[in-house]
């Protein structure tokens, strides 16, 4: 059995991963963080431990940890993981380039599996992404971005966005992102991708990829519809790094053989 810390344990995607562990035999929660925390209980879940303000209290009972905190939250939390040597699993998105380095420097230590999705279908539709866009890098395609999230979201354009857009940037030689925005923007310029940014109710995560030419367009969509799909490759991302004893920065692609 696996014992596994959680940072962000009040957030939306923090109670899935719960939810997600008390019915796996495979998992045994043994301790729950948030900047909320102050041995905090959840009273739907007697059976858990406190909600501290860090995981420094349980870390050493810890096998591994999944991160689904703020960027704030996971820097706090690396140089933790780096003392006592336990993997990590980062969920987190929204990090700086400066945060990101920092997590980069920290896999030399530490095993880290970091992605902005953890779901089969999103991981599957950025291979998609890479194939369809090299295949069409020179045949005079546009390329549109559209990604809708809850209102509550801070973070914009989502984690996953981005990575789309990193995919698109490695195939596309002098790519130029743009948000959409009003007035007259003029005619569509050479390499543009536009980005397009909708935060509304309870969407739990939409995103589309649009390639367009004269005479057809072609489109790759994912709909999320509950936050079990991400949370269960959390728990699967925290089962196989926890067979990792090499440190190293491994993706959703590694966990997923794919």
């Amino acid at each position: 059995m696996i014992k596994l810390s959680l940072n962000g344990a009040f957030g939306r995607m923090g109670k899935t991963i719960i939810e997600v562990c008390l019915s796996d035999p495979e998992v045994k929660i043994v301790g729950l963080a948030d900047i909320l925390g102050g041995n905090k209980k959840f009273l739907e879940y007697p059976e858990l431990p406190p909600v501290e303000p860090s995981l420094e209290k349980y870390i050493e009972d810890t096998d591994v940890i999944v991160d689904f905190s703020s960027p704030e939250g996971t820097q706090q939390l690396l140089q933790l993981c780096k003392n006592y040597k336990k993997p990590i699993v980062i969920g987190t998105t929204g990090h700086s380039d400066e945060q990101l380095e920092k997590i980069k420097e920290s896999s030399l230590y530490i095993p880290i599996v970091m992605s902005p999705n953890m779901s089969l279908g999103v991981n599957l539709m950025f291979k998609l992404v890479d194939f369809i866009t090299k295949t069409l890098s020179n045949k005079n395609y546009d390329i549109e971005i559209i990604e809708a999230h809850h209102n509550k979201k801070k973070d914009a354009p989502s984690g996953t966005a981005k990575k789309i857009m990193e995919i698109i940037k490695q195939n596309i030689q002098d790519v130029k992102f743009v948000f959409r925005k009003e007035g007259i923007l003029g005619e569509r310029k050479y390499n543009e991708v536009g980005i397009n940014i909708i935060r509304a109710g309870d969407i739990v995560g939409e995103h589309l990829v649009i390639y367009s030419t004269y005479g057809e367009r072609l489109e790759i969509k994912h709909t999320a519809t509950s936050r079990q799909t991400f949370a269960k490759g959390a728990v699967l991302a925290a089962k196989w790094i926890f067979k990792k004893s090499q440190p190293g920065l491994y993706s959703m692609f590694d966990v997923l053989n794919i």
